[in-house]
């Protein structure tokens, strides 16, 4: 009688450790990544700051997604938004651009189901602020950039200008987002808007304070924007600016400086493939130091090439990439949590590991053989009983 009940309560136990296995590895996995700056790791231990969780390459299908991606692959997205929210408790989401998989070949109507599933997606999030980015999957490659579609897209989304640009600023810390897709382009009008963001940013705020900030002689071109500032010194010291938002990473001479943790986080991409751009694209050097002399950024956070990287500049400022949080680009995803301390350039950040697609597979497969087992043994003493 026993041996009965016990066999009946099988198939209860074994769905129940499946509901306890996914709720634990839903659970993000954290650790501390140091800074290059020593006095800076030390600087903000022991104290409360702005909480900031940041994410990048949602990649969302909307009504394009089949059956894997939304009833598995998105179901868990959300559940890792949802645990990450408890577990880290952030203050701030950031999203770092490609927040669509396909969004530069949709038309508005398609593009009503992704903001939809963003939404959706998001969770409890949505009650926090956010701010998004652009990527090169929003908008798409420099041929197919069209101001209008960037604005109307930028004003579904909370901060934007018409551009894909903003500047906002919370508990004491600035940030300042760029459409970097559009500083890859040439002769575009999209990208002498986000120049023109640039220049704003370069005002010296102690010139702003006293109201004789000097008129700005744009140029309408980039290649002789960047050669009339070139020879004007900021008078900001480096890493004293606002926190640098983009999608794109900055140019960088050595991607062999990003921390160990990065070289932990490289798996081959995903079924969508490397977008618009190649993965390894950055903005342009001279797009770079146009955008270090004008904004000295105290920290930069981008995206876009699927993996963690923590990349020091020559200058000392500090270049987060986070990883794609979504099994559509990879098959460990993850994301940064970063806290901005009371001092200006105290910030600790930490890479949030989330649970491997193939790992849940497997798991699900244990799940099917050992109920098929179950089933077989169950039935084995009926089809005796037939065949005698």
């Amino acid at each position: 009688m026993g041996a009965i009940a016990w066999s009946s309560l099988l198939p209860l136990i074994i769905v129940s450790s499946l509901i306890m296995y996914e709720e634990w590895i839903s659970t993000p996995s954290c650790k501390i990544i140091p800074g290059p700056d020593p006095h800076e790791n030390e600087s903000g231990r022991g104290t409360e700051g702005l909480k900031v969780m940041l994410v990048g390459n949602l990649l969302l299908l909307g009504s394009e997604a089949g059956y894997l991606n939304r009833y598995f692959r998105d179901y868990y997205m959300a559940k890792f938004f949802r645990k990450s929210f408890h577990s880290v408790k952030p203050d701030m989401l950031l999203v770092l651009g490609d927040v669509s998989a396909k969004g530069s070949e949709l038309t508005r109507s398609h593009w009503l189901p992704v903001f939809n599933q963003f939404d959706q997606m998001l969770g409890p999030f949505l009650g926090l602020p956010f701010h998004v980015t652009l990527g090169d999957r929003d908008v798409g490659e420099c041929s197919r950039l069209n101001p209008k579609s960037v604005n109307w897209i930028a004003g579904n989304l909370p901060g934007l200008d018409s551009a894909g640009c903003g500047a906002f600023e919370i508990s004491n810390v600035s940030f300042v987002s760029l459409n970097a897709v559009a500083l890859l382009c040439g002769n575009n009008k999209l990208r002498f808007s986000v120049e023109k963001v640039i220049e704003r940013e370069r005002i010296d705020p102690r010139m702003d304070e006293e109201g004789t900030a000097e008129a700005i002689n744009y140029s309408g071109k980039f290649s002789e924007t960047y050669n009339d500032f070139a020879g004007r010194e900021n008078d900001m010291p480096s890493g004293s600016g606002s926190v640098l938002l983009l999608h794109f990473p900055l140019d960088r001479r050595d991607d062999s400086k990003c921390s160990p943790e990065s070289s932990n986080t490289r798996e081959s991409r995903g079924f969508l493939g490397p977008g618009p751009y190649d993965l390894s694209h950055t903005v342009p050097r001279n797009a770079t130091e146009y955008i270090f002399q004008s904004i000295k950024p105290s920290i930069i956070f981008s995206a876009h090439t699927h993996e963690f990287c923590d990349h020091t500049h020559p200058d000392g400022t500090r270049e987060v990439t986070v990883s794609a949080m979504t099994w559509k680009a990879r098959d460990d995803p993850g994301f940064v949590f970063a806290t901005f301390h009371g001092n200006r350039r105290g910030v600790s950040v930490s890479y949030c590991s989330l649970a491997r697609e193939s790992h849940i597979l497997l798991a699900y497969a244990s799940v099917l053989v050992l109920l098929s087992s179950f089933v077989l043994v169950a039935n084995i003493p009926q089809w005796r009983s037939l065949n005698h």
